[in-house]
This record gives C-alpha cells, sequence and structure tokens, in this order.
C-alpha cells in the first residue's frame, strides 16, 4: 500500500508479452470465481525489467479483492491494449495533467519522456490523496500540485493553476503539446483551455469497461468522426476530437 487505500501490484508475465505503452491498458480479472464476474480495466504505471506494475485505489469489491493478493498469486489477465500516447514532436514542450489516479498512466509517460523536462500539473482533493511526488522527482521533474482545499500545494482545481501558468507564459516559439487523464470534468475543462490557447495533445479516457476488446459496446464516447470506443479506438485521443 503506497497510501490509503492505493496500491501498487507488479505483475511478471508467464510468457512473454509486448512492452505496453503509456496509455496501454489491462483487463485484469482479480479473483477465479463468478463475482466478480468482469475483469476490470488498469492503466499501465511503470515497466521494469518485463514486469509491469499497475497502480489503483480501493473502491470496491474488486478492487478490495486485489488489494488483498499475496507474492505468489496468479491473475488472469488480457494486455497490453489499447492505443496509448503518441510521441511527442522534438520541438514540443510537453505539459502533462494529471488529476487523482489519472497520475497512472502520466506517470508512464513522464518516465518515457523524462529527458524532454515536461511540465507537470497534478490536482487531488486533498493532500491524503497525493502520492509518487519523490517518484517525479527521481525523474527530474518537480510536479506543480494542487488539491481543492488547499491542504498541500496550491488551492482550487488544476485546470485553473495551468490557465494560470500558460498567462504568464506564452510559448511564441516553443510549441506545447499536452497529455492528460482524470476525471471527465476536469478533462472537459482542460479541452476548454487547449481550445483557448491553441494547445494541441492527447487525453487517456476514463470509462467503464466490460471486455476491453471492441466487442460489447460498453465503452463508447462521442468523437467528431462519430461514436468510438474507448478500449479500441482509444483510450487516448486528439483532444479536438473529442466532443463533450
Amino acid at each position: 500500500m503506497l497510501i490509503d487505500n492505493h496500491y501498487l501490484i507488479t505483475l511478471r508475465p508467464k510468457v512473454k508479452i509486448k512492452k505496453p505503452k503509456p496509455g496501454n491498458f489491462f483487463m485484469v480479472a482479480v479473483d477465479t470465481g463468478l463475482d466478480p464476474l468482469l475483469k476490470r480495466p488498469f492503466s499501465v504505471h511503470r515497466w521494469i525489467d518485463n514486469n509491469f506494475q499497475l497502480l489503483y485505489r480501493v473502491v470496491g469489491k474488486g478492487t478490495k479483492i486485489l488489494s488483498e493478493k499475496k507474492p505468489g498469486n496468479s491473475l488472469d489477465i488480457l494486455g497490453p491494449l489499447g492505443k496509448g500516447f503518441p510521441a511527442p514532436k522534438k520541438e514540443n514542450q510537453v505539459i502533462l495533467v494529471a488529476g487523482g489516479l489519472g497520475i497512472a498512466p502520466i506517470f508512464a509517460m513522464a518516465e518515457n519522456i523524462k529527458k524532454k523536462n515536461p511540465l507537470l500539473f497534478y490536482g487531488t482533493k486533498t493532500k491524503k490523496d497525493v502520492i509518487l511526488i519523490d517518484e517525479f522527482r527521481s525523474l527530474g521533474i518537480d510536479p506543480i500540485v494542487s488539491t481543492d482545499d488547499g491542504s498541500q500545494g496550491r488551492r482550487g482545481n488544476i485546470v485553473n493553476v495551468l490557465k494560470k501558468y500558460l498567462a504568464r507564459h506564452p510559448s511564441p516559439v516553443t510549441c506545447y503539446v499536452l497529455y492528460a487523464c482524470g476525471p471527465e470534468i476536469m478533462l472537459e475543462a482542460l479541452s476548454d483551455l487547449a481550445s483557448k490557447f491553441n494547445i494541441k495533445g492527447y487525453f487517456a479516457m476514463e470509462q467503464n469497461m466490460a471486455c476491453g476488446i471492441g466487442t460489447c459496446l460498453g465503452c463508447v464516447i462521442k468523437t467528431r468522426k462519430g461514436h468510438k470506443r474507448v478500449c479500441k479506438e482509444g483510450p487516448v485521443f486528439p483532444i479536438e476530437e473529442i466532443v463533450w
């Protein structure tokens, strides 16, 4: 356990798998019985020596069961799945934005592009939910943190913090590119902000999933190119394609 109700699990595949990209996810069967019946989706948090890590918060029966697993236990897992974050262009200044547990895939992206010195904006409800600060600093990234109650970092939501930063730091030469994951309300506000400042980028969308492979149509979102499945055409989408 990292902090209260937040867990990090390391999994060693029994067969060789393709190295996941930041933004990819795995479907995890937390138990062998019929309750819970469906696998749960978890974003890739880290890839270490052919093992991968998943970061999660206990919010229900499935994640509670997962939190009780012991070293040596086996899990039925499908993945890596979905479309991950594309690499930024050489000239881009990368802005990473995470809300709550959206920090999991954003950490994977940060680790992948740490040589580009990305900026990280990280928002949570309270300081009790803030995690991985030391891990980001070990990558050479000093997060800009905000909490809704002001208990750590700046007070308020992280989108407003980013808005103030962009107003003070216009970029006439370097082109910003934005990568984000978090609650839908945060991403919608972030989409409006990106449009105002003419910033392109990508969101990793969070949706409930039943199959993870595009057959059940349970995770469809509306885009400017029609309805798309988050598990198959996503979870990563260009910001300007998403219809809120």
